[in-house]
């Protein structure tokens, strides 16, 4: 392939990719999940001028600094005690230059980084391509097919299309996969080699993004002990410390940060999520996880949620949403998995898919696994597609085909993928809008009541990012607990009302049988309209 062929074909996978998440873009009224309305509300306050901060205290593990110096929870609640801060610093720029706080200038960040995914994959085939050895035309088919069919892949679009860390994390995943490979083929010549500087540049900002670099840092370690074994301990040992060091360069300002505000250079948290025995417990406030209390749950239970763990991440985020391509990816995988060009993605998908089932099986049944699942689907794509074509090709042989038919794979799955993103795009899209127009109505509803929410009085929630960014208000996370953390929850912080929203483990259940129920009073929020309202409101009726 030509410079001139390889910069016109990216070019070309990057100008679609693009439209298709602008389009996708364009019909998202209001971020969800929840840690996208996290990373929108810490980017508009930061505009705001009121520094990096969120409304919704989630994390009541997780004391922070506060104005005196003491360690507290309270509010301004500095952000960013678990996640990790590079989607809303980047979405403060736009948002800033637009002079604007609105949700839609902040969706230019994963435009442009979803949109930078898809010609990373093309970059991929081009190599599994070239170390196949395929005709020129079979070579261009797989290379600009990967690229221009992940541009439509429903589960590579939507995150293009959501201010949430899976793009952020995926393009620096990907572009540190493709220098391990690089590296592999031609070792560097001097310690400071530009290549293994820019691949820990690529982990560093990878970590800013998701913890999940850590797998990243690791996988660079076994393809480097791999690739330059009998070259002696110095020969692995030099790349893996240059690389280690830039990345510390790149993390150092954010863990000093860290340090400061909440007392560890380290999410804290992230350790605690490793015992939880449901995904409420990221909400305790009383009962909080702890070794003895997940050891005492039992060898049953325990691998019951590994289990459950393995068939989240293994159906509910590859296979269906990618289906059929990730399908033909999964059964291509043990013949194409094994070329070197998709070594370090195999490895880093290997890693991370292992470490979120076995590590934090409860966790990533609400989001781990999902958000860093870019470099799992590139594989899979990239890899279904070589399967595609090395299937074809084999078929042509055996009928004495005479005419090139390699487009016919990607053809197939470039149909598959409109098709589903066509119709999954616009449904996500509705059920934003739908939680948009219950959450931003609250404002207007307990006006209604005479008891408008005040932008100092907190309201404790099961959902308290929505509650605070869609009402400018702060929120508190509802703990999966007794009615008396509740209270204690509301006294320590002054709340006044619960606002649940359908089910939220026990809740509303429980109030039929503890003894503190009494305590919170129902409330009959006016504006409900003719549809079920979706929301129960609880007034804290003791002192």
């Amino acid at each position: 392939m030509s410079r001139r062929e390889a910069w016109l074909s990216a070019g070309l996978v990057f100008i679609v990719a693009l439209l298709v998440r602008a389009w996708a873009a364009t019909q998202m009224p209001f971020p969800i999940p929840e840690d996208a309305t996290y990373y929108w509300g810490a980017a508009r306050n930061l505009v705001d001028g009121n520094g990096l901060i969120s409304n919704a205290l989630w994390s009541y593990a997780t004391p922070a600094r506060d104005a005196s110096g003491a360690w507290s929870l309270g509010f301004p609640r500095p952000a960013f005690e678990i996640w990790l801060p590079l989607p809303a610093l980047l979405a403060a720029i736009p948002m800033a230059l637009a002079g604007s706080g609105s949700y839609g200038s902040a969706l230019l960040v994963p435009v442009l980084a979803g949109a930078l995914v898809p010609v990373l994959a093309w970059r991929i085939g081009a190599d599994l391509a070239q170390e196949r050895s395929l005709a020129p035309e079979r070579a261009r088919t797989l290379a600009l097919g990967s690229g221009l069919v992940s541009a439509a892949w429903l589960p590579l679009v939507l995150p293009g299309a959501v201010l949430d860390s899976t793009c952020p994390y995926g393009v620096p995943a990907l572009a540190a996969c493709l220098l391990m490979v690089r590296l592999a083929r031609r070792p560097p010549a001097r310690l400071l080699d530009a290549r293994v500087i820019a691949l820990g540049m690529a982990i560093g900002i990878a970590y800013l993004s998701r913890n999940e670099a850590v797998w990243i840092g690791l996988a660079w370690f076994a393809i480097a002990a791999w690739s330059y074994r009998g070259r002696g301990v110095r020969a692995v040992v030099g790349p893996v410390a240059v690389a280690g060091l830039a990345a510390l360069l790149v993390v150092s300002p954010w863990l000093v940060r860290s340090w400061l505000t909440f007392g560890s250079p380290l999410p804290g948290q992230a350790a605690l999520n490793a015992f939880s025995l449901t995904g409420y417990d990221i909400f305790a406030w009383a009962d909080r996880p702890t070794l003895a209390r997940y050891l005492a749950a039992g060898a049953g239970e325990l691998l019951g949620e590994r289990a459950t763990a393995f068939g989240h991440n293994l159906l509910d985020v590859l296979v269906v949403p990618g289906f059929p391509i990730s399908l033909l990816g999964l059964i291509a995988l043990p013949w194409m998995g094994r070329a070197r060009a998709l070594r370090p993605l195999f490895l880093l998908a290997l890693l991370t898919f292992g470490a979120t089932t076995l590590l934090f099986p409860v966790a990533t049944t609400w989001g781990t696994f999902l958000h860093a699942a870019v470099p799992p689907l590139v594989l899979l794509l990239v890899a279904g597609l070589a399967g595609l074509d090395a299937g074809i090709a084999a078929v042509g042989r055996r009928r004495g085909w005479t005419r090139p038919v390699a487009w016919l794979g990607p053809l197939f799955a470039g149909f598959a993928a409109l098709l589903f993103m066509s119709t999954g795009i616009p449904a996500y899209a509705a059920q934003a809008g739908g939680v948009e127009a219950n959450y931003a109505a609250l404002t207007a509803r307990f006006a209604a009541l005479g008891d408008p929410l005040g932008p100092a009085v907190p309201v404790i929630a099961n959902h308290p990012m929505w509650v605070a960014e869609a009402n400018r208000i702060r929120a508190l996370a509802l703990p999966d607990e007794p009615v008396s953390s509740v209270l204690e929850i509301a006294r320590t912080f002054g709340a006044r009302y619960l606002v649940l929203d359908g089910e939220a483990g026990a809740w509303p259940a429980r109030l039929a049988t503890d003894p503190d129920a009494r305590c919170l009073a129902p409330v009959s929020l006016p504006g409900a309209g003719t549809s079920p309202d979706p929301f129960r409101i609880y007034r804290v009726a003791c002192p």
